[in-house]
Order: C-alpha cells, then sequence, then structure tokens
C-alpha cells in the first residue's frame, strides 16, 4: 500500500508569520495537534512543523504572549517528508528513525500534499504494525529537553 492511499490529503498550513494563537485556532477547527508551516499560501512547499507541544513548550512554559509570537519562533524546522508513492513500510521506517508521530507528505516538487499520523497507521494497518510503530517512535530521546524553573 502507498501513502498516498492513508494520508490526510491538503491540509490545513500556516506560515511563519503567523502569531501562535492563530496557529493553536487552527488546531482546534481542524481537530489536530499540528499543522504544516508553509513558505507561502500560493506555492506550499514545507518548511517546518509545528505542534501544540511547541506551543505548549516553546511559548507557554516561556511566558510568551501567543498574539506577539510568530510560528517561526517556536516550529520544528527539522522536517522529515516522504512521496505519496511511498510504501507504508517505507514511511513507518521513517517515523521510527526519526522518532516522529507525523510525517509530512510532499511531491517530487517539494509541494505539501498531506500528512500521515499515527492515527493513519493505526486505522489502516495491522495491530502489530501499529504497535511497533507506536514503539518505536516512543523510545526516549538520547538528549532529554529540560526546563529551568
Amino acid at each position: 500500500m502507498q501513502v498516498k492511499k492513508i494520508m490526510s490529503e491538503d491540509p490545513k498550513c500556516c506560515t511563519p508569520e503567523m502569531n501562535l494563537q492563530e496557529a493553536a485556532r487552527m488546531m482546534v477547527a481542524c481537530d489536530c495537534g499540528a499543522i504544516p508551516v508553509v513558505d507561502s499560501a500560493d506555492h506550499a512547499k514545507p518548511i517546518g512543523i509545528i505542534t501544540d507541544r511547541d506551543i505548549a513548550c516553546r511559548a507557554v512554559a516561556e511566558g510568551k504572549n501567543p498574539v506577539e509570537t510568530k510560528v517561526r519562533d517556536c516550529m520544528t524546522t527539522h522536517l522529515v517528508c516522504v512521496s505519496p508513492e511511498a510504501s507504508m513500510e517505507e514511511c513507518c521506517e521513517v517515523m521510527e528513525k526519526n522518532q516522529v508521530r507525523r510525517l509530512l507528505v510532499a511531491d517530487h516538487e517539494n509541494h505539501l500534499r498531506g500528512i500521515v499520523s499515527q492515527a493513519d497507521i493505526a486505522l489502516h494497518l495491522s495491530k502489530n504494525k501499529t504497535a511497533e510503530v507506536v514503539k518505536q517512535v516512543s523510545q526516549p530521546s538520547e538528549t532529554p529537553s529540560a526546563i529551568a524553573v
């Protein structure tokens, strides 16, 4: 099975210039925990992803104002993408290797086409494969993050 069969197509996106409140409102409206960040609404080249965790850890925990703080200041820029034609096996391997719960799907011209989440995998793949992906993605990272209190 190919990624394009299970991905959420044409996800809502934000730009780096949007503020965090706008991004959070998009998450509420879309009932999701992550919004891809694209270079512009017209081009839709993925340059990052903003998650509810990014907002909580990089803005709220630091006392930043969500109306004044831009998405670019908190987004995750380490992007991992697969093509719509990639196999689900390849997709799962990339998620596991990079310990990501969501994987952006971009075409050969680097235009965002979709997103694959652990939930998509759970809905379409076997329980054993889903469990393996969740286990590998959830392994403790090499460099734990800390918050100064």
